[in-house]
């Protein structure tokens, strides 16, 4: 990447309205210095990877909580390889058994972010993630 600061955008998929964590999540990076994109609720998959595009972010961030991450994530990463842009680097948080963080990495998702997370966490993960 480069040594501009990276551009996020922050979404929720499906029809989970609860979007309080993600609101909290796109603040405290905005506060940090990054470029942040709040797509806000109820999107679909197409929704959120043109978004990602046309915005040209280095990472798209999806929160979950209504347990469908393993069937949506999979779709997102799809979208953004078939399109062209699977450079886009992918991070969730939200509500997701441990045990699926493992399935989650292995599909290509850069990074799960469980309930608790500091934020200061997810920001210097995104810091770090960014240089590589």
């Amino acid at each position: 990447m480069t040594d501009r600061q990276p551009k996020i955008l922050i979404s929720k998929l499906g029809l989970d309205g609860h979007d309080r964590g993600a609101k909290l999540v796109a603040h405290a990076l905005r506060e940090a210095g990054f470029d942040v994109v709040f797509l806000g609720i109820r999107h679909t998959v197409p929704e959120v990877v043109d978004a990602a595009i046309s915005e040209d972010v280095d990472y798209a961030g999806l929160s979950f909580l209504a347990g469908d991450h393993m069937t949506l994530v999979p779709k997102v990463l799809r979208e953004l390889d078939d399109r062209g842009a699977g450079g886009v680097r992918l991070i969730v948080g939200g509500i997701i058994l441990k045990e699926q963080v493992p399935e989650l990495l292995s599909m290509g998702v850069r990074k799960v972010f469980l309930p608790g997370t500091p934020l200061k966490v997810i920001e210097e993960f995104i810091r770090e993630d960014a240089k590589q």
